[in-house]
C-alpha cells in the first residue's frame, strides 16, 4: 500500500462498488426511478419515522429547501406522508408509507443477493479481508459524519 495514493484508491474503490451495485439493481426496481438523495431520505425516514425536515437536512448534510423538494417528490410518488408536528404546528414530521418500506426492503434483498453472489466468487483470503475491513469502514463513515456535523 502506497500511503500517498491510498486515500484516493480507497475512495475510488468504494464509489466504484456503490455505482456498480446501483447500476446492476436499477433495472430490477419498479418505476419511478429514485435518485440517490431520494433513497437516502427514504432510508432515514424508515429508520426514524417522524423525523422533521430540518433534522433530516442536518443528517443528510443537505439544505432544508433541498429536503423539502425531495419530500414533495416522494410524497407525490406515494412514499412519504407529511404530518403536522403536534409540538410545533409550523413543522412537519415525515412518515414512510407501506410502499416505501416495501421498496427499500426489496432493494436491500436484491442488494444482499447480488453482493453475496459476487463475494462468493472471491477467494477465501479476499472474503476474509473484506469481512475484516467492515469495522474500519464503519468507523470511517462515523468520522465523516461527525466532521460534517461539526462544520
Amino acid at each position: 500500500m502506497e500511503p500517498e495514493t491510498f486515500p484516493e484508491e480507497l475512495a475510488d474503490a468504494l464509489v466504484g462498488v456503490q455505482r456498480l451495485i446501483r447500476r446492476r439493481l436499477r433495472p430490477r426496481m419498479p418505476d419511478p426511478r429514485l435518485r440517490g438523495a431520494e433513497v437516502e431520505l427514504l432510508r432515514l425516514v424508515v429508520a426514524r419515522p417522524g423525523v422533521g425536515i430540518s433534522d433530516a437536512a442536518k443528517d443528510l448534510a443537505l439544505a432544508a429547501n433541498s429536503v423539502s423538494t425531495l419530500v414533495n417528490r416522494l410524497a407525490g410518488a406515494g412514499y412519504l406522508v407529511r404530518e403536522t408536528d403536534p409540538a410545533d404546528r409550523r413543522a412537519a414530521r415525515l412518515l414512510p408509507t407501506a410502499a416505501a418500506e416495501a421498496r427499500l426492503g426489496e432493494w436491500r434483498r436484491l442488494r444482499a443477493e447480488l453482493v453475496r453472489r459476487q463475494v462468493a466468487r472471491l477467494d477465501e483470503a479476499d472474503r476474509q479481508a473484506l469481512h475484516a475491513a467492515i469495522p474500519a469502514l464503519r468507523k470511517l463513515a462515523d468520522t465523516l459524519r461527525e466532521e460534517a456535523e461539526e462544520s
